[in-house]
């Protein structure tokens, strides 16, 4: 059998998430190395320095470490459900950018010094943006999911679960149908088993299984 890419993982991290699906969505298969943040392998801070995942180790040798950059690596392969046409960099990234920076603060106050409610605010103000684009078509960029929902979704998952009861009362109906679609699916299913941290030595764990 030839050689896999070996994918570094962590299973709730919404990087590695979106990384996840691209890869379950192309069907290409990866050695998936789940990853214990406190004890990150020395195998992947070799490839990717900067510790954070998902990292991506090809056959060759070469490195992605840039979800967005292993999404489309996958769907470059193989996209059946033509992720690639719908996406919308614009709106990915204030989704990396600010989201994400008001996420981290409002999640974790503690840790960043912050005013959570604050952050929760422009969080919010974020989210009414995308459940106003979903009420036109139901995703993001068409009627159909693409790279730019998978990108975003994992995040929005992230926030809702910080206060589920606060999230609730929330008038997101378009985004909570969304989000809650997507969290249902096989698809995300599929991206989401357990698997205990990588060893050296341990039997390789095939993704998408």
């Amino acid at each position: 059998m030839n050689k896999l890419p070996i994918l570094y993982s962590f299973r709730r991290c919404p990087y590695a998430m979106r990384a996840r699906l691209a890869l379950a969505v192309s069907g290409t298969k990866v050695e998936l190395r789940e990853v214990k943040l406190s004890a990150k392998p020395p195998e992947m801070l070799a490839a990717s320095p900067k510790g954070t995942v998902p990292v991506l180790v090809l056959p060759d040798g070469s490195v992605i470490d840039e979800s967005i950059g292993i999404m489309r690596w996958a769907l470059a392969l193989h996209d059946p459900e033509h992720w690639l046409k719908r996406t919308d960099e614009a709106l990915i990234t204030r989704n990396d950018g600010p989201f994400k920076h008001d996420l981290d603060r409002y999640k974790y106050p503690d840790r960043h010094g912050s005013d959570a409610l604050s952050h929760r605010a422009s969080g919010l103000a974020f989210l009414g943006e995308l459940d106003t684009r979903l009420a036109a078509n139901g995703q993001l960029c068409d009627a159909a999911p693409g790279l730019t929902d998978m990108a975003i979704m994992p995040f929005v998952r992230q926030f809702a679960a910080v206060d589920p009861a606060w999230f609730d009362k929330q008038p997101l109906p378009h985004l909570k149908h969304w989000v809650a679609a997507h969290l249902g699916s096989p698809l995300f299913a599929s991206v989401m088993p357990k698997f205990a941290p990588w060893k050296p030595g341990n039997p390789p764990v095939l993704f998408p299984a």
